[in-house]
């Protein structure tokens, strides 16, 4: 999975220069979106004083900071596209590089269980699943590295904490605590999908193999063959929804009260007056920045799910690849 793209002299050219490529980009639109939380505070402050104070405002400031966040939002759109044009280039030949390592080798593989799957679904569902973790984890700890030293400077306004009192910098510790809290919980509560996902894969790759084979053989996918295996299928799906269904309480539960978060730990701030409503978003915005990206595996743990599932059976495909090139090379000894 690893050594066929980052070990190999042949994609050597495309690994090490496209991560620094990916993570360059990334950096940039992290740093515009610093840029835009910056933006937002002194747009809602010029908000703030327009609504206070009628006609201290004029319309051409107005529009001034509209056009702003237009030239910066432009910015952020054109890189966010080509970086993610890249980046699918990028994985591919990650994919390419695992598919031609398997080929090569397809003499000793084909005989092992799924072997087609495996290389060709497999594969495919590795690199998208690496794309879309791959590129969410880096997002996320570049934006914490971004955001956190400006949720430490805006946490200077908050002095107290609803029913705890006075804690100096308290943003950071809410936004730690209550994204640590949601990781737990739900890994907790997930903890049986990763077996589930793998098992599922299963069942219906036997599903598929024996309908593959009744193509050319009549005596092969009968009836009541057809529906057990089906039924292996259909129960183990039904377990996945359940368990799913209780993730997906606890999940979303937590998220929609995350939305609340910021606003609990402001209250006693908000009502003394003691921040303008610029300042109010920008530490909002921070704190959602932040706290979301204490929270990637919370958001995308589906996902990881998945990946893990796919991992550990590219992993038994590769240890049964690697007995049978033992077996050949011993027989040869």
């Amino acid at each position: 999975m690893y050594a066929s793209f980052f070990l190999s002299r042949k994609w050597a050219a495309w690994a090490y220069p496209g991560i620094a490529l990916i993570v360059g980009g990334t950096i940039y639109q992290v740093q515009v979106n610093v840029r835009i939380n910056e933006w937002f505070g002194g747009f809602y402050d010029l908000v703030q004083k327009a609504l206070a104070e009628p006609g201290a405002v004029q319309l051409s400031e107005f529009f001034g900071f509209l056009a702003t966040f237009g030239q910066i939002a432009g910015i952020y759109i054109v890189v966010a596209v080509l970086l993610g044009f890249f980046t699918k280039h990028w994985i591919f030949r990650w994919r390419t590089a695992m598919n031609n390592y398997y080929m090569e080798r397809w003499q000793r593989l084909r005989h092992i269980e799924g072997a087609a799957q495996r290389v060709q679904e497999d594969t495919r569902l590795f690199a998208n699943y690496m794309e879309s973790i791959g590129s969410g984890l880096l997002d996320a700890v570049l934006t914490l590295f971004a955001f956190l030293p400006i949720l430490w400077v805006l946490s200077r306004e908050v002095t107290e904490l609803p029913w705890i009192g006075a804690v100096d910098h308290s943003l950071i510790y809410v936004a730690v605590l209550f994204a640590l809290f949601g990781t737990v919980v739900l890994a907790a509560v997930g903890i049986k999908l990763p077996g589930l996902e793998f098992r599922n894969q299963r069942v219906e790759a036997a599903y598929r193999k024996e309908l593959v084979y009744g193509e050319d053989h009549a005596e092969r996918a009968d009836l009541p063959t057809a529906n057990e295996l089906f039924g292996n299928v259909r129960r183990n799906y039904f377990r996945l929804f359940l368990h799913y269904m209780y993730f997906d309480i606890a999940k979303w539960s937590y998220l929609q009260f995350g939305v609340l978060v910021p606003y609990i730990a402001l209250a006693p701030t908000i009502v003394a007056g003691a921040i303008t409503l610029g300042v109010m978003q920008q530490i909002i915005r921070a704190f959602g920045q932040v706290e979301t990206s204490f929270q990637f595996l919370v958001r995308s743990w589906t996902l990881i799910v998945e990946l893990i599932s796919v991992y550990k059976r590219l992993r038994a495909f590769e240890a049964a690849l690697r007995e049978k090139e033992m077996a050949v090379s011993a027989s040869r000894g």
